[in-house]
């Protein structure tokens, strides 16, 4: 998929806007670390909690030591990925949102964040609807942000970052009584290129549009380690939510400038066992004022046997919890 995003033809040309993306951390609206209290949990996505082995979700999060869950949300508003053997959830109705709220009470467990597969560029009068209607459930189950996908499927790479700028800026227009977060996840293509996130967050200027940072993707775009460590540090005050997984590359790789998802599949490991330095990160997002969830999104799984896999996602989360 060629939807990288160069500095002159977006940046210049487009917006504008861009003042480098090491600038990113200044960009108006951002909340300050004074701003935000640091109460980070540890959390996993809701496609993990079946390797548990539990009837049903809740039980698998107390097993796996999840303080809570991200939740994938599909086109009707339903949970999918959140299973029960008498129950299906749905956010699209009060009611199923009600059931949602007593059994996640009755749990102690909560939704730190929606997970949307977005196609904006596509299908943009449903995306606006759907977002909207996500966000009044979100603010209902007190979930702090939703995860979104923001690339280019049908306009031009040279017009996308205008064409986002604007959708966003409808988004966030249409939910502001929400007061919940969008997390734009660096995915892909075009929201890796830090210099796109930082055109894109300062052409929208609100606080209310910021990062699901995936802590695995800039390192599989291709950025050196070092480079990707910056980035954390650059965007940690726009950080709204996060995807935490990890690649352990060998040594003579790690600074180099590699090709997009270079060897990811033989590469790619539990958080616990790569390159990522997860307490470097959570020291970044802390000192920005962080309250959400580190959230695991182990995508290394399937190369171990399902018996094991419960375990793993258990250790990682235990990892994580040590750091904190």
């Amino acid at each position: 998929m060629k939807n990288s995003i160069s500095r002159r033809r977006f940046v210049v040309r487009s917006c504008g806007l861009l003042a480098g993306a090491a600038a990113a951390s200044q960009l108006p609206g951002m909340a300050s670390g004074a701003e935000r209290r640091a109460a980070i949990c540890v959390t996993c996505r809701d496609g993990h909690l079946k390797t548990a082995g539990e009837k049903d979700c809740w039980l698998a999060m107390a097993k796996l030591g999840a303080q809570g869950v991200e939740v994938s949300v599909a086109d009707d508003l339903s949970l999918p990925a959140l299973f029960h053997p008498t129950k299906k959830y749905t956010i699209a109705t009060p009611e199923g949102i009600e059931q949602l709220v007593a059994d996640m009470k009755a749990a102690k467990r909560p939704i730190t964040a929606l997970c949307m597969a977005n196609r904006f560029d596509a299908r943009p009068d449903f995306e606006l609807q759907w977002t909207t209607k996500a966000a009044k459930a979100a603010k209902a189950l007190g979930a702090k942000a939703i995860r979104i996908d923001v690339w280019p499927q049908k306009v031009p790479a040279a017009r996308f970052l205008a064409f986002a700028t604007d959708m966003m800026t409808k988004v966030i227009e249409a939910t502001e009584s929400t007061g919940v977060a969008f997390g734009i996840e660096n995915h892909g293509g075009t929201t890796n290129d830090p210099e796109f996130l930082a055109a894109l967050f300062q052409g929208v200027g609100s606080p209310r549009l910021g990062l699901t940072l995936d802590t695995g993707n800039f390192y599989w775009f291709g950025h050196p380690l070092s480079k990707v460590h910056e980035l954390f540090q650059t965007f940690a005050s726009r950080v709204v939510h996060t995807h935490c997984k990890s690649i352990r590359y060998p040594e003579s790789e790690r600074e180099k400038k590699r090709p997009r998802g270079w060897e990811y599949g033989k590469y790619n490991c539990p958080v616990d066992e790569g390159d990522i330095d997860f307490r470097r990160l959570i020291a970044a997002l802390k000192k920005a004022g962080y309250a959400n969830d580190l959230c695991i999104e182990d995508e290394s799984l399937g190369k171990y046997p399902a018996y094991q896999q419960g375990e793993i996602v258990a250790r990682e989360i235990r990892f994580l919890k040590g750091l904190l």
